[in-house]
Formats: C-alpha cells, structure tokens, sequence
C-alpha cells in the first residue's frame, strides 16, 4: 500500500466523482422503482392482505399504504425512501442559496424563501415518517405524516410557483420561463388528483361500495404519487 505524505496535493484529491444530473437521476428513479416494485410483490405474493379493507368488501389493487406495510415491501420502500431523502435535504438548501441570490434586497421574498425552505423540510419528514412507521404497527402517527407529507407538498408548491412567478416576470430566460411553467402544471394536476383522492376516500369510507371507489382511490393516490417524484425532478434537474 502506498503511502501518501500528509498534506500533499494528492490528499487533497476527490476519490469520487458524481455529476449532479445522475444523482438526480438516481435519487428520483429510486422511490418510483421502489413503488412499482412494492405493488407488483403486493399483488403477487400479498394480494388478499394488501387489498383487505375495514369494511370488508372486495377490491382490486392495493393502496399505497397498504403495499409499504407488508414484508418485504416495507423493507424494499424503507431503503428506497432513505436514499432518496439525504439529497433531498441538501436540494432544499441549494433551492434557498438560489433565492437568496435572486431576492437578496427584498425582504419580503426572503421570507417566503425560508418558508418554502421548511416547508421542503417538512415535505420530506412527512415523507420519512410515513415511510418507516407502517399503517400496520401505529396508524394514528402514520396517518398524521401523511397529512404532513400532503399538506407540505401542495404549500410548498404553491410558494415555489409563486417564487418562480416573480422571477419570471423579471427575467428573460427562456429556461427559466419554462421551469416555471412545468411547476405551475404539476401544482395545479396534483392539487386537483390529491382532491379528488379526498373526495373517493371520504366516500369510500362512508358508502364502503365494493371495489369500484377503492378503484379510483387507489388509482389517484399512485397518480399523486408519480406526479410528485416528476415534481421532484424538476427540482433536481434545476441544477444540473
């Protein structure tokens, strides 16, 4: 082995590499692959407990809830939301860094900087909290860090576009126009599909209907779900 003196410039060097583009890539793919693949299990090898209801009538595919609690799905969901999570914390921080330096002598945008700083924050403990404590072991907690993971991420968005609104309208950047014209889509498409999942799930548990609502629950929740790691994309690709 050899050995390398203290201080020298070869000390100094990077042992690793990783552009920021695949880490992006990286990070968003991991809980997308790991969601399809905790359904697919769910279906194959769990179909009758993950489709079980309180009101014990039939359905046809899983909720999201129900597909992350199983074993090992939650184990294959628990890993992919780990690595998922870190860079996320460290996109929020560069996301306040570059509204500092777009807002940096007005204060009112400043401060919707920092909330939409920890809102991103908040997001993402939602996100932690009902990813490693199943509906299955304590649901009153898990449930509480979805309404957190939900309620987090349709504010946050809602300040992100209107952040991007104000440097719309000062820059000229073609790019820029276009980042925030996908934010301001995937806002309003999530906002409607995380109103409709309410409104099927409301009746679902009032009407208990056999199968057909539990359907179209299931249907919008995984909806919400991939419009919000496309979401999360964008946010990555930002800075590339």
């Amino acid at each position: 082995m050899q050995q390398v003196p203290y201080g020298s410039v070869d000390r100094d060097k990077p042992l690793i590499r990783l552009p920021f583009t695949r880490l992006a890539v990286i990070t968003v793919c991991l809980p997308l692959l790991g969601l399809i693949a905790c359904i697919v299990l769910a279906l194959l090898y769990h179909y009758n407990d993950a489709t079980y209801t309180h009101c014990q009538v039939p359905n046809y595919l899983p909720s999201i809830s129900a597909a992350i609690s199983l074993t090992p799905e939650r184990y294959i969901w628990r890993f992919s939301i780990g690595l998922h999570s870190a860079p996320r914390f460290l996109v929020a921080a560069a996301y306040l860094s570059f509204y500092r330096g777009r807002f940096s002598k007005r204060l009112m945008e400043q401060l919707l900087s920092g909330l939409t700083f920890l809102l991103a924050l908040s997001e993402n403990v939602g996100l932690l909290l009902l990813t490693y404590v199943s509906s299955n072991e304590t649901y009153s907690v898990h449930k509480s860090g979805f309404v957190l993971f939900i309620g987090s991420s349709l504010v946050h968005m809602l300040c992100t576009c209107k952040l991007w609104s104000l440097i719309a309208k000062y820059s000229l950047s073609a790019e820029e126009m276009m980042s925030y014209r996908q934010k301001f889509r995937l806002f309003l498409f999530n906002g409607f599909f995380c109103l409709l999942a309410a409104y099927f799930y409301k009746r679902h548990n009032t009407y208990c209907e056999t199968g057909k609502t539990f359907l179209f629950i299931t249907n919008v929740e995984n909806c919400c779900a991939a419009l919000y790691f496309c979401g999360n994309r964008d946010h990555f690709f930002k800075f590339h």
